[in-house]
């Protein structure tokens, strides 16, 4: 599994500000519809209903926000690059600006955990968050994203 399987170049965007983890989680589902056709609405309460289970902001500004959710058939990917970074509620108490949410079939299993595994340990990488940081253009991000994969192949 790549992140290129997951994630489409029109599920990359650049937000200005948001006012709160939950504005956050609509943008998500908002993203998520236009590039998947995922009912927004069953998106962001799957994200929500998962965030009441423990915050998915994993440190370091970074935030994995993800959810099973009826009527798609493959994991799926959104990625946003906030320019102000939001309380995410992150274990390292960090705001977050760097946030990867997927979207799963609710019969997954195994695929999620695979898809969830890839995107922490890409985004672990403080080369790779720093180069998405440094880019404000969605097409960039989805290029840093998807040629990053297998221990740095394209560098």
């Amino acid at each position: 599994m790549e992140l290129s399987t997951i994630l489409k170049a029109e599920a990359v965007k650049v937000i200005g500000a948001t006012s709160s983890k939950k504005r956050l989680l609509h943008d998500l589902g908002d993203l998520a519809a236009s590039a998947y056709g995922i009912n927004p609405e069953a998106a962001v309460e799957a994200l929500l209903e998962r965030e009441t289970l423990g915050p998915t902001g994993v440190g370091h500004g970074v935030a994995l926000p993800h959810a099973r959710i009826a009527d798609i058939d493959r994991v799926v990917g959104v990625f946003v690059l906030l320019e102000k970074p939001i309380d995410f509620e992150a274990v390292d108490r960090q705001p977050v600006d760097v946030i990867f949410a997927l979207f799963a079939p609710e019969d997954a299993g195994v695929e999620h955990l695979k898809a969830l595994a890839l995107v922490s340990r890409s985004l672990r990488e403080a080369a790779l968050c720093t180069k998405l940081r440094a880019n404000a253009d969605p097409a960039t991000l989805h290029t840093i994203l998807t040629a990053e994969q297998g221990g740095q192949q394209a560098a």
